[in-house]
């Protein structure tokens, strides 16, 4: 099906023949055959690299031009900035939303397309934005994820609601690895476009010894080194190709790269400018790594690297340079990098309280799907690894011949429930329990069929919830949000969060950043970090020290999880006191991304107990406030007042108190001359801009700015 047919305007027509593209592939001309253009609502379950953004793309264009509005729903931040720099350019308006979760965001309505992570649309649908309602057409990216323990749920709820509030959208659902795609397809009353085709053929097998065994055929592997992973990437690259590596920790993906690059032992300008950005900016030995192997050929990838770490490494390997790079899964969760050969050393993997468990077989496909680049490789390898000669036929029938699992709700978790019924009720989507009930049966979990009557207990108890915490009210039927239940739902935050809060804030005279912090990470929103061994001796020095500073008690029977709130919260009183990264990675074990990682969880919660402190603890409110700045930005209290200055981060406002120029008045007073000494002239020039009143003024930070809707 030739692309100049389609009933899509100028501006994208130009843009893909620009690219070479005239014809769809046959997955993408069975969408526009099954009511694409048409307003069908489509499950297009197609392998990666087929073509499913594209689809997506057209009818979004195709819709705006009729007059509609698109929102394009994806799982992951970075994924969402991926698409928009995709959807950009080509003659519509794009817009972007994965920040603050209390705002309506009302000037994104503007856009003819907006990109947003599924909790941002939940946070819009409870702050009642009103663009929401002109939204024509929904694009749901990897929606095999509303199986996902921690998210699913969500996404279910925000189709749902979405689904509700506007009874004629239109839904495109994108995803390659559903088990059950004919019950998900049933439940959105969409056609099911289902295909293997792939525009780079994939030929799945299992090494073993000396070779690869594929299902029609042998590949023999030339044994170089004593290991096989080492040995099936250098094979990959004598003939021009790149490989990714998937393997079970960060330990074990730094581990493998450094292995890696003394095997590759590449040398050319373009790595080591790429290692020089590495060096340059590292504080940290896993960041100095990083930039020894890059110079070589080789990196790693996982959710320790900071922001600009990942990036240089997936431009370097986007280029072709960097030839190899070791990552935990994380990397095939969406990001577009495919590789000639992708190798799945590590099929096992520790979960707590089960020991070493396998991989889920839609995980598996996740990887095997990232071989093969269009138009670059003849064909893409997916290769698993054997320990043993019977362990071959093994792997083939748990993973190459395996179906993906299905795809279940999520939306049974009590826990999970109580939120979002609190949302429907503050938002109106349900005014009696009854209402409430009616609309868990349009869900996904009703559709499976599970048990109604499950269903139905579990909504009474967590209505019961929220009536004992005084977030909702009753007069007959009828059911209402309270102030303090409307305001927990609008935060964003789980319900059994805000009550955690609240009661210990209720009884607190004294205000203690520990404490406080503490408290935090003891609410179910707030992820933890693990706890070695040799972390106790800095928890019990702590508690010995500083127990009465704490603002929860000790239970008696204190396990792992008060062990992982007090050392998440101990990191973070680092950060906000100045700690130098480096010294937090070692001290806690951590890289760079895990520190961002935290102080971005934590910094919407601190937003939130501010809120809280206003309707419950008023003498907290200001102390609170003051943390609110000093975990988004790493400061001590002192630099508060410089930090209100755009421009000024941690580095700057220290440097400048450390010259005696701690407030406004002092660097008025010193004049640009002596602040550009210190910053240089282009800061200060900007700085005297702002205290002229040339710029943004001077004052208190906005809501915007008191989060980290842009951190990380």
């Amino acid at each position: 099906m030739e692309i100049v047919g389609l009933p899509i305007p100028p501006d994208l027509l130009a843009d893909y023949t620009g690219r070479g593209i005239t014809e769809l592939y046959p997955p993408q001309a069975a969408c526009v055959e099954a009511g694409l253009f048409a307003g069908k609502n489509l499950l297009i379950a197609i392998p990666t690299a087929s073509g499913k953004t594209l689809v997506a793309e057209m009818a979004m264009h195709h819709q705006v031009g009729r007059g509609g509005k698109c929102l394009y729903i994806v799982p992951l931040r970075a994924l969402a900035s991926e698409k928009f720099e995709e959807f950009s350019g080509k003659g519509l308006r794009v817009g972007i939303a994965t920040g603050d979760f209390d705002r309506r965001d009302e000037y994104l309505g503007r856009n003819d397309i907006i990109v947003a992570t599924s909790e941002k649309v939940d946070s819009l649908l409870r702050n009642r934005t009103p663009w929401l309602a002109e939204v024509t057409l929904l694009v749901l990216d990897e929606v095999h994820l509303i199986d996902d323990p921690s998210r699913g749920a969500t996404l279910e709820m925000v189709i749902a609601k979405l689904r509700h509030k506007n009874p004629a959208i239109q839904i495109i659902a994108l995803s390659a690895t559903i088990g059950n795609p004919g019950d998900l397809a049933g439940w959105l009353g969409a056609e099911l476009v289902e295909s293997d085709w792939r525009p780079v053929d994939l030929r799945e097998g299992v090494f073993f010894w000396n070779g690869i065994r594929f299902a029609d055929r042998d590949r023999e592997v030339e044994r170089r080194s004593k290991y096989e992973d080492l040995d099936l990437v250098l094979d990959t690259v004598a003939e021009g190709g790149q490989c990714l590596v998937f393997v079970s920790s960060r330990k074990n993906a730094e581990a493998f790269a450094k292995r890696a690059a003394s095997g590759l032992k590449l040398k050319n300008p373009i790595l080591a400018g790429y290692a020089d950005k590495l060096r340059s900016s590292a504080s940290t030995d896993m960041g100095k790594t990083l930039a020894a192997c890059v110079a070589q050929g080789a990196a790693f990838h996982h959710a320790g690297l900071a922001r600009e770490e990942r990036q240089i490494v997936e431009a370097g390997f986007r280029e072709g340079q960097i030839r190899v790079i070791a990552s935990t899964p994380t990397l095939a969760a969406g990001l577009n990098l495919p590789a000639r050969r992708v190798i799945v050393r590590d099929y096992l993997r520790f979960n707590a309280g089960e020991g070493m468990v396998p991989i889920p077989v839609r995980e598996y496909r996740q990887m095997a799907g990232r071989a093969g680049r269009p138009h670059l490789d003849p064909y893409g390898e997916a290769v698993l690894i054997a320990k043993s000669e019977e362990m071959v036929d093994e792997l083939f029938d748990c993973y190459i011949n395996a179906p993906a699992e299905d795809v279940r709700s999520r939306c049974a978790d009590e826990a999970v429930l109580c939120t979002h019924i609190l949302s429907l009720i503050a938002t109106g989507f349900a005014r009696e329990a009854d209402e409430v009930l009616a609309f868990m049966d349009g869900t996904f979990y009703a559709h499976q069929g599970e048990s109604p009557r499950a269903l139905s207990r579990a909504v009474c108890r967590a209505l019961e919830f929220l009536r004992e915490a005084e977030m909702i009210t009753e007069v007959g039927e009828w059911i209402e949000a309270t102030e303090y239940g409307s305001l927990v739902s609008r935060l964003y935050i789980d319900p059994r969060s805000a009550e955690v809060i609240v009661a210990a804030m209720i009884d607190r005279q004294e205000y203690t950043d520990i404490g406080f912090l503490h408290l935090l990470c003891s609410t179910p929103d707030m992820p933890t970090l693990y706890i070695r061994r040799d972390d106790m001796y800095l928890l019990d020095r702590f508690l010995a020290d500083h127990r009465d500073d704490l603002w929860t008690d000790i239970p008696w029977d204190a396990g792992e999880g008060f062990d992982r709130s007090l050392k998440t919260a101990l990191l973070l009183a680092d950060w906000a006191d100045e700690v130098g990264e480096d010294t937090i990675c070692e001290r806690y074990r951590v890289g760079p991304g895990d520190i961002y990682g935290m102080v971005e969880s934590v910094a919407w919660l601190v937003h939130a107990a501010r809120s809280l402190a206003k309707l419950f603890a008023p003498h907290l409110a200001a102390p609170i406030e003051e943390m609110e700045l000093r975990t988004k930005h790493g400061i001590k209290k002192e630099l508060l007042p410089l930090i209100r200055l755009h421009g000024i981060g941690r580095v700057r406002a220290r440097r400048l108190f450390n010259n005696n120029l701690g407030s406004i008045e002092a660097l008025r007073a010193a004049g640009p001359e002596k602040v550009g000494k210190i910053l240089g002239q282009g800061i200060a020039a900007r700085i005297f801009e702002q205290l002229e009143g040339t710029r943004e003024e001077v004052g208190e930070v906005s809501e915007e700015q008191s989060t980290l809707s842009r951190f990380g």
